[in-house]
């Protein structure tokens, strides 16, 4: 960690912020969707035919294992864990991109863009919310003394 920005311990009175949850809430969603993608490819990968059966196994697995960084992530978020926000933050600034590229093709991928673009920006924002700061502990740049 920098000087700058310091870990404390969490403000754990009184119930979880209500922001706090829906973004763990959010960022379990999206772990969970690129699980269920992966086990979908890779399944097909398996039994279906697909053009390259390699290509589909690995990525499969490669979108199972990225479904565990905003699963993670989402589990510290809702135990209050400062750790967790970062993780969060960079699974939403992946998603964005992705969003982008559903955005721009001429399919049913579009809606799932738009989806895609709607959840991440919301979770940033929630994130990012200063409440949410404060429920994971986080002091900003200027705190660190306090």
């Amino acid at each position: 960690m920098s000087s700058e920005q310091t870990s404390t311990s969490p403000d754990t009175t009184g119930p979880r912020p209500r922001r706090l949850t829906y973004a763990a809430a959010l960022v379990a969603l999206e772990g969970l969707t690129l699980a269920v993608g992966g086990v979908w490819m890779l399944v097909l990968g398996i039994t279906g035919e697909p053009d390259d059966r390699q290509q589909a196994v690995t990525g499969g697995v490669t979108l199972i294992v990225l479904a565990l960084l905003p699963l993670i992530a989402a589990r510290g978020l809702l135990g209050r864990r400062g750790w967790s926000r970062g993780p969060a933050v960079i699974t939403q600034l992946m998603a964005l991109p992705v969003a982008y590229t559903l955005l721009k093709a001429d399919s049913v991928a579009i809606p799932a863009g738009i989806a895609l673009a709607v959840v991440a920006v919301t979770a940033l924002v929630l994130l990012l919310n200063p409440e949410t700061t404060r429920a994971l502990g986080i002091r900003g740049p200027g705190n660190a003394g306090k």
